[in-house]
């Protein structure tokens, strides 16, 4: 066995074994060579930072689930760029056109996003804004019944003359 692999592989087993968080701080466990981790509970590093982008999450996702292209274009930056893991690059109007057709298919079908409770990080960047991470549901009424997905997303936020905008979405894990 490769000596470096072996030294990696024991000092992830010594650490492992060495948790002692309290188990409040604890959220949740992930798998590790046969064995867990803990990982510590979010705390949000600004609170008033945390409660800006949670109202302006709401503000955009108010918009989309009333389907009001207006309100949710003024949400972006003019220089928007949206990573979709299964649709590719786009920009600010390939964007809004692609909510447009979205939008039209589904006029009658109930279309509605839900944050995720709980899955919410908000980080902030300096001299720009802040970053946005969570897991959000999209449901809408197919054959009579709920079409649900859940999926991650990242979003840019940046702060400028008092206003948020987004201007750089990651979509994912679809």
């Amino acid at each position: 066995m490769n000596f470096k692999l072996l030294i990696s592989c024991l000092s992830i087993i010594a650490f492992v074994g060495c948790n002692d968080q309290p188990p409040q701080q604890q959220q949740r466990l992930l798998p590790i060579v046969g064995d867990t981790i803990s990982v510590p509970k979010y705390i949000p590093v600004s609170k008033q930072l945390y409660n800006e982008i949670t109202h302006m999450d709401s503000v955009l996702f108010d918009a989309f689930n009333a389907q009001d292209m207006e309100k949710l274009a003024a949400v972006f930056s003019d220089d928007l760029e949206f990573y979709h893991d299964k649709g590719g690059l786009t920009d600010f109007q390939q964007t809004m056109d692609n909510f447009k057709s979205l939008f039209e298919r589904n006029q009658h079908t109930g279309l509605k996003r839900v944050l995720i409770e709980g899955s919410m990080q908000v980080y902030p960047i300096k001299d720009f804004g802040a970053v946005q991470l969570g897991r959000h549901q999209f449901c809408h009424q197919e054959n009579g019944k709920d079409d649900c997905g859940t999926f991650q997303f990242v979003h840019t936020w940046q702060k400028k003359d008092g206003q948020w905008k987004v201007t750089r979405i990651i979509s994912f894990d679809h």
